[in-house]
């Protein structure tokens, strides 16, 4: 079958995924390929707006990974944006900038809908095939996506604005300097509460589940430190890890932060304030580690491109 193309517009990072079904009908990536480009910044204030400066970058982004694509003749290109220019009082503005350079549609995924895709996605890793309940959480710049499975079908699916970039930008004193105690309490807080008011029921006798870049970029960072490529680390990342880590790399000035081998000097900024997020989560369930994938939205995206079965 013809290969699709998927382009996702995230708070954080923009991305594009190639993929065509392979053997057996599962999806197989012919290119992957992501760009910082931080669209999302500004957006922790009570009236979200995009900026201009961020908005140019991301238009820029989509335009070149819609040249990758492009090389590949997809059947069909499937442009989301998500969090940031969902609730960015410009977002439309941004929208139209995409199509007037590209000539590309900007789908505005609901939080709803970008929580079912990602489930969908999930689904695709063949790593959780032997996974029938569990919880999936997805950490963006702008929202978390919370998810619960029940015998591999979507049972509840949430979005909470408590993005990384949102979460710094409200908590964060001066992202330049080491991670105050006090932040992490509050971001820690913040989370408890809003998790509660979505009436989520986490259980640890059930799998985490965890995507997203911050999960990504703790695992380049151990893939780093043990001179190995990503794909042959341990995709189980404990809770213990994860505090060990917001220690280490939350105590030191940004600058050193941006030097720290496998993690991306453009997150480097809301790292701290992203790892003590997913702590709070792993409280508030009780899990002990959340086992990590790199299928996430784009994957879900692309199999309802392909006509797959959900």
């Amino acid at each position: 079958m013809d290969c699709v193309a998927v382009i996702d517009i995230g708070s954080n990072s923009i991305k594009v995924l190639v993929a065509a079904p392979g053997p057996g009908g599962r999806l197989v990536a012919r290119k992957l390929r992501t760009i910082e480009a931080r669209i999302s910044a500004g957006i922790g204030g009570e009236s979200p707006r995009l900026r201009p400066e961020p908005m140019a970058r991301g238009v820029a982004a989509v335009r070149e990974l819609f040249e990758d694509a492009s090389a590949f003749s997809p059947s069909s290109t499937v442009v989301v944006a998500t969090s940031a220019v969902r609730d960015a009082a410009n977002g439309a503005d941004f929208c139209e900038a995409v199509r007037a350079a590209t000539g590309l549609t900007v789908r505005i995924l609901s939080g709803q809908e970008e929580a079912n895709l990602i489930g969908r996605g999930l689904l695709c890793d063949p790593l959780l095939a032997g996974l029938g309940n569990f919880c999936v959480f997805d950490l963006g710049g702008g929202s978390l996506e919370c998810l619960v499975f029940r015998e591999r079908a979507i049972a509840a699916a949430v979005s909470l604005p408590l993005g990384c970039v949102r979460l710094t930008e409200r908590y964060v004193a001066d992202p330049a300097l080491p991670f105050e105690p006090g932040a992490a309490a509050a971001i820690a807080a913040h989370v408890r509460t809003a998790v509660a008011g979505a009436g989520l029921s986490l259980s640890a006798s059930e799998a985490a589940v965890g995507t997203g870049g911050t999960l990504t970029s703790v695992r380049s960072v151990l893939a780093a430190r043990a001179d190995q490529p990503l794909e042959q680390t341990d995709p189980r990342i404990t809770v213990a890890h994860l505090r060990e880590t917001l220690a280490r790399i939350g105590a030191m000035p940004l600058g050193e932060r941006r030097r720290v081998p496998g993690l991306p000097p453009e997150r480097a900024d809301v790292f701290p304030a992203a790892l003590a997020t997913l702590i709070a989560v792993a409280e508030i369930g009780g899990f002990d580690a959340f086992q990590h994938s790199l299928y996430n939205l784009r994957w879900g995206l692309a199999a309802e491109a392909a006509g797959l079965p959900a």
